[in-house]
């Protein structure tokens, strides 16, 4: 392990993984299901690599900054007014789409509650609502206040993750894997770019590491890994034990892959671990991407964080996705699929590649130049993303 003054290689390296696995982790094997396992790893191999890749690309361009910098500010410093008012276009339409979606999968949650407890007749719309009235309040009073619940959530994420590994093993039946179809598992890429996400921290992530490149570098690899390997084991065990047409059910009412478990395991406790995972999934993301609104929204608008600025800002975060959400009670996976298929495609994969094509081809900055390969490579990334925008566009 490398230590400096400023942080350490592992902090960094988890800082990345714990940003990336969230919710869309939840509607991975749902969405892949029909592709079958093999043709989902090499769908998520392909996100990783390019997520990975813009990744660096944004320390190459943070690094060309002396100041502290993040999306909004990078995209002004390489492509001036318009790529700013685009990334924060971008950055909304990302934000609030990943918040419809934890709404709607949080609600989903509510509702199995009062289910399990005998309230039969609870009305799915009001889940949504209840979920902000019991986690919003955190993200309102303030980032101190998220980072002691997250703390409890992230443990709870683990340990569930873990014994549903330990208890599911036993019930995969193998042939359930041996599914493939390449051309179905890749529709499914929208979302798998979500689940890759973690950019929008390489700049605290660079301060953190005291700036150096090869050690940012190293924990931005390192832990975009580690989601990687979650995401496969995770879609093994899934498809492993829930036969296809149980997830198609999942798929068609919008439900996460937690849902159809309980149709098809006899054992109710992979069940309930099941839930606890997919909870703690939720809650944890649910906390980190409204907060990033928040601060977001109070630095652009030059909100002050008083308790009226909170108040103020509480609503603008939570008020349009909630009635949304309240709308469409199972928009769970069709909001991430715009999340990731328009949201965080052009924000985090595109917009990368373009201000690092300005930056070192135009404006000629100087710095380190972390991923090489010069245009040939920015051109099969910049591919890359239209073929995955013709996915989307295909399946709208």
């Amino acid at each position: 392990m490398e230590f400096s003054k400023g942080g350490h290689l592992l902090g960094g390296s988890l800082l990345v993984a714990g940003t990336a696995i969230g919710g869309g982790m939840l509607a991975l094997p749902v969405l892949t299901a029909a592709g079958g396992f093999l043709p989902a790893i090499l769908i998520y191999v392909l996100c990783w690599l390019f997520m990975t890749a813009t990744g660096l690309l944004l320390l190459e361009i943070v690094l060309w900054s002396k100041e502290e910098v993040n999306i909004v500010s990078m995209a002004k410093m390489t492509l001036g007014n318009p790529g700013k008012i685009i990334a924060w276009v971008l950055y909304l339409f990302l934000f609030y789409s990943l918040t419809i979606a934890y709404l709607s999968g949080g609600g989903g949650l509510i509702k199995d509650l009062f289910e399990a407890i005998g309230k039969q007749d609870y009305p799915l719309r009001l889940g949504p609502l209840i979920f902000v009235l019991i986690f919003a309040p955190f993200v309102a009073i303030g980032a101190k206040a998220v980072d002691k619940i997250n703390a409890l959530l992230m443990a709870g994420l683990i340990l569930s993750f873990l014994v549903f590994i330990v208890l599911g093993v036993n019930h995969i039946e193998l042939n359930l894997l041996e599914r493939v179809d390449f051309p179905l598992a890749l529709l499914a890429t929208p979302v798998v770019f979500t689940s890759f996400g973690f950019q929008g921290i390489v700049p605290t992530l660079t301060n953190y590491l005291d700036r150096n490149p090869a050690r940012v570098k190293k924990a931005i690899i390192i832990g975009s890994l580690i989601p990687l390997i979650c995401y496969i084991i995770w879609e093994g065990l899934i498809l492993g034990v829930i036969p296809l047409a149980a997830l198609e059910e999942a798929r068609t009412i919008g439900q996460s892959a937690v849902y159809p478990l309980r149709k098809v395991i006899l054992h109710p406790w992979l069940y309930r671990v099941g839930e606890f995972f997919a909870f703690f999934a939720l809650v944890t993301s649910f906390l980190g991407v409204t907060l990033g609104l928040l601060d977001f929204l109070a630095d652009g608008l030059k909100v002050k964080k008083t308790p009226s600025g909170r108040f103020l800002l509480t609503l603008m975060i939570y008020g349009p996705p909630l009635v949304f959400a309240m709308i469409n009670p199972c928009v769970f996976l069709s909001a991430l699929r715009y999340a990731g298929g328009f949201g965080c495609a052009l924000l985090l994969g595109l917009l990368p590649i373009l201000m690092a094509w300005r930056g070192r081809y135009t404006l000629k900055f100087q710095g380190p130049r972390i991923i090489f390969g010069g245009r040939i490579v920015l051109t099969i990334l910049i591919l890359f993303i239209v073929f995955e925008l013709i996915i989307m566009l295909v399946k709208i």
